[in-house]
């Protein structure tokens, strides 16, 4: 009963300050993945079909990109969004949209639908990229800006993904750090490129590397030149420099069902306007000896295994979480997250210490579907909308499983963008 009675104090904590609190209404965003307003959810940007995946395309090809969020205000607005293509490191490119666009730059939204027999209304946006009106002419990074009402241009999300010529295969390998500290806690990346049809003359200066783990930009490696060259193959073989903090396996929330409770889920508890989910205290792990479990590397599914339509008919649900860690952590804190909250520390994801338990509680408000998740810290409690350390509570471990995305940029000289010239994902393994 006293677990019980802390969740729903703090649950009350948490409706007052989230509603009162937007994380937007600017007109500025940044260049990265990220929400800007607290009543758009549940965020996917994928290829088409393939709902685990990077958004990365190959340029000419006939495949789509798709987005889709839920706007939980419950009215239907005018969304529409823009393509800005930018340079290796993130920042807007040198060329023109009309250089880089074959068509309109500004679209509207317009495949919408309203949820039916939910608790919370929310209206589901889709739309496929590129659209019939337009098409990209240029490899590269792009960041795609959603707005709120065309004329205000208020952003309310951000996403980036990457468009390939494939001018260079990708040959990855997985090797454990030469340095000791390191060898059983994190992972190195060695590979090698071969490119093909570009005259390359100076490739230590023409072309750079970029690695990611997890889809986590915010820790990704970049700018890396090839170490050797032999004709037109590329050699990236630095000892103990590209190298990954291996994390652990993460923690799973299967909220499938309402009717059927998963594991480690305590209960569901159903009211006339929410259904509140209260799952089992867990532990910190920095110390625990880590095992391999299949899990979708921090990535989210929306799925309802209560109804047949994943999109529409999926109930959102407040989430109730408990970190058992004895004392708090001193000019720390500690926050829930995953790709469902763009590796971000949000303020309505931030937990709260509580002296009676002796550790933290947090609510998370999700929709149906199955997720990954972490427990991060960050060292400012006064700053949001940071990226947290996973390593404090969660720990490293070599053998996890994790996913990389390697990519291959082209700058000859004389140039004014970087061309993608070759992308390749993959996960590590180890015997």
């Amino acid at each position: 009963m006293k677990y019980r009675n802390i969740f729903w104090k703090l649950l009350i904590w948490k409706i007052i300050l989230t509603s009162s609190t937007l994380w937007g209404q600017t007109n500025e965003f940044r260049f990265r993945n990220e929400v800007y307003v607290n009543y758009i959810k549940s965020v996917k940007f994928h290829l088409d079909g393939l709902f685990l995946t990077q958004p990365i395309i190959d340029l000419g090809s006939n495949a789509q990109l798709m987005l889709s969020f839920d706007d939980l205000s419950g009215d239907n607005k005018n969304f529409t969004y823009r393509i800005i293509h930018c340079n290796r490191n993130w920042e807007p490119s040198e060329i023109s949209e009309m250089e880089y666009l074959d068509g309109f730059s500004e679209e509207r939204i317009t495949d919408y639908n309203f949820s039916y027999k939910t608790l919370t209304n929310y209206v589901h946006y889709e739309v496929l990229l590129p659209h019939p009106t337009f098409s990209w002419t240029k490899s590269g990074n792009y960041l795609l800006v959603v707005y709120e009402d065309e004329y205000e241009k208020i952003p309310v999300l951000t996403r980036r993904f990457m468009v390939v010529e494939p001018r260079a295969k990708i040959f990855p390998q997985i090797t454990r750090p030469a340095q000791a500290s390191r060898t059983r806690t994190h992972q190195e990346i060695d590979f090698e490129v071969l490119v093909e049809g570009l005259n390359l003359r100076i490739p230590r200066q023409e072309v750079t590397a970029t690695i990611v783990q997890n889809g986590k930009w915010d820790q990704s490696i970049n700018d890396i030149p090839p170490l050797f060259d032999r004709q037109n193959r590329l050699i990236f073989d630095y000892q103990n420099q590209i190298t990954f903090p291996a994390g652990k396996e993460f923690r799973p929330l299967d909220i499938r069902s309402v009717r059927f409770r998963s594991n480690r889920i305590e209960r569901i508890d159903e009211f006339i306007d929410r259904y509140e989910v209260i799952m089992i205290p867990e532990s910190e792990r920095t110390d625990q000896v880590a095992f391999n479990y299949k899990d979708l590397n921090g990535n989210f599914i929306i799925e309802n295994a209560d109804r047949g339509d994943h999109d529409l008919s999926g109930n959102y649900l407040d989430v109730f979480l408990a970190l058992q860690t004895g004392n708090p952590i001193p000019n720390q804190s500690v926050c829930l997250v995953g790709g469902f909250s763009d590796w971000l520390c949000y303020e309505e994801n931030i937990m709260e210490y509580n002296d009676n338990f002796r550790g933290y509680i947090g609510r998370m408000y999700l929709k149906q579907g199955y997720y990954d998740y972490a427990f991060g810290v960050i060292e400012n409690p006064n700053k949001i909308d940071v990226y947290p350390d996973l390593s404090t509570l969660e720990g490293d471990w070599y053998e996890t499983n994790n996913e990389y995305s390697i990519f291959i940029y082209y700058r000859p000289f004389g140039a004014r963008y970087d061309r993608l010239i070759g992308a390749v994902t993959f996960s590590s393994s180890f015997p």
